[in-house]
């Protein structure tokens, strides 16, 4: 990670952490860099909903245009939807402007590059060195200076790809949306109505300062609430940028990237369309995940958590779904990125296709109970090189007898260590988490 791009692009609080400046710099250099290569650059715009969305995304614009770029303005539209478009639409690369699940008072940009995959890190050093000034380019003059322009029917050319990915009709269910307030209100609903569903929306009136706010997949309970009220078939719930999922059944319980993971996948093994007989998770995913792919005679491998992990994994070895639990789910075959409508679709194809529901799909997946506290270290370094630690954790692994695990591992941001368990019950995690917290504060760590 650089100074200021770090796994997910730049982000933090508009006018404060992440500014204008930065913006006209960040679309200067993408502008100048891509326009060496051909007559001019072609640079891909979009935003979510947050009251900044506007400022940075005009910054980027017109800093990019100062260096002769031609700028197409995506406007509010899921974060998938730049990276779809810039693959498939001769751009030299695209631009998110979101902070994803954030609060409203952050944003966040993210750079894509022309395959539509996370920028390379070479790059990003290099527009770090131009926006802390150690090198200068060339604006554009005369004829040479660029354009901008507005460009809906991108976002008609996304929506009417997703749609032709389900072989299903969706004609006769009743779905309930939550759309976070952001990105997802400029598709989900319309996509949906379009393959015959009935919609009930919750979440769809951003204002520039809701987005996130007690919705969308980090809120669910209103959803959950909303779907058992209105005697709904499923509920979906997306993020400020679209591009997580987290469903409710129509008994109103939650359905998240491990039951989705699981559902999916066996469908995909029961198919034969599931490559390498492979789902990619994260090391977060439930023990319940790994126990019910091993009972249905599927391997699964772990990465580190992110979703960059997740897909050097899936790309290296042409694996073709894989996820986190929060939601963000890759089907490798279709995008390069998770995508929370996409995700959706794919539930969706499989429940129609089967014609079983979440909970017949969910049979021989049970979900051992969690408990995850952080704990703030002096060096979180030194923690995870302690030997007695691992003395710790070994004994209290080897006691739940293989119906349970423990994992601790440092934040990547932080100086906290992060102690996490899974076993049976509540009570059990409760005490496997005590006895890692008990040694670190015994031990002066």
């Amino acid at each position: 990670m650089g100074k200021y791009f770090g796994t997910d692009g730049v982000r933090g609080v508009a006018n404060e952490d992440l500014t204008l400046d930065m913006a006209v710099r960040i679309g200067q250099y993408l502008g100048w860099y891509y326009g060496q290569q051909r007559n001019h650059a072609r640079i891909l715009i979009g935003k979510d909903t947050r009251l900044s969305g506007d400022m940075f995304e005009l910054g980027l614009a017109a800093g990019a245009v100062s260096t002769g770029a031609e700028v197409k303005l995506l406007g509010v539209c899921p974060t998938p939807a730049v990276s779809f478009l810039v693959n498939r639409s001769d751009f030299d690369c695209g631009i998110m402007v979101s902070a994803s699940h954030n609060p409203y008072t952050d944003n966040g940009i993210k750079i894509f590059n022309h395959e539509g995959k996370k920028m390379e890190e070479e790059l990003l050093l290099s527009i770090e060195a131009y926006m802390d000034g150690l090198m200068e380019i060339p604006v554009a003059h005369g004829e040479a200076v660029g354009t901008f322009q507005c460009w809906p029917e991108g976002l008609d050319l996304y929506i009417r790809w997703l749609e032709s990915v389900v072989d299903e009709d969706l004609t006769g269910m009743k779905i309930a949306v939550d759309l976070a307030n952001g990105s997802a209100t400029s598709t989900a609903v319309r996509t949906l109505q379009d393959l015959g569903a009935e919609v009930l929306a919750i979440g769809d009136e951003p204002n520039g300062i809701n987005i996130n706010l007690h919705c969308g997949s980090t809120h669910p309970e209103a959803l959950q609430e909303f779907v058992r009220e209105n005697g709904c078939d499923l509920g979906l719930a997306f993020d400020g940028d679209a591009d997580r999922l987290i469903a409710v059944n129509s008994d109103g319980e939650l359905v998240n990237g491990d039951y989705i993971l699981y559902i999916v996948g066996r469908d995909m093994k029961e198919q034969g369309k599931l490559r390498g007989n492979m789902v990619v998770t994260t090391v977060m995913a439930n023990l319940g995940l790994y126990k019910g792919l091993e009972a249905s005679g599927i391997d699964y491998i772990q990465t580190p958590v992110g979703d960059k992990y997740v897909f050097e994994e899936m790309e290296k070895n042409g694996y073709l779904i894989g996820g986190e639990q929060s939601g963000h789910i890759i089907f490798y075959e279709n995008m390069v990125t998770g995508d929370g409508l996409l995700t959706a679709l794919k539930l969706l194809e499989t429940l129609r296709r089967t014609g079983k529901t979440v909970q017949e799909l969910s049979d021989g997946l049970f979900i051992y109970p969690q408990e995850l506290v952080n704990v703030r270290v002096r060096d979180k370094n030194a923690v995870m090189e302690d030997e007695g630690l691992r003395e710790v954790i070994a004994r209290a692994e080897a006691a739940l007898q293989g119906n349970g695990r423990i994992l601790v591992r440092p934040s990547g941001t932080e100086p906290l260590v992060r102690v996490m368990a899974e076993a049976a019950t509540d009570d059990i995690c409760r005490d496997c988490v005590k006895t890692v917290t008990d040694y670190l504060e015994e031990n002066g760590f």
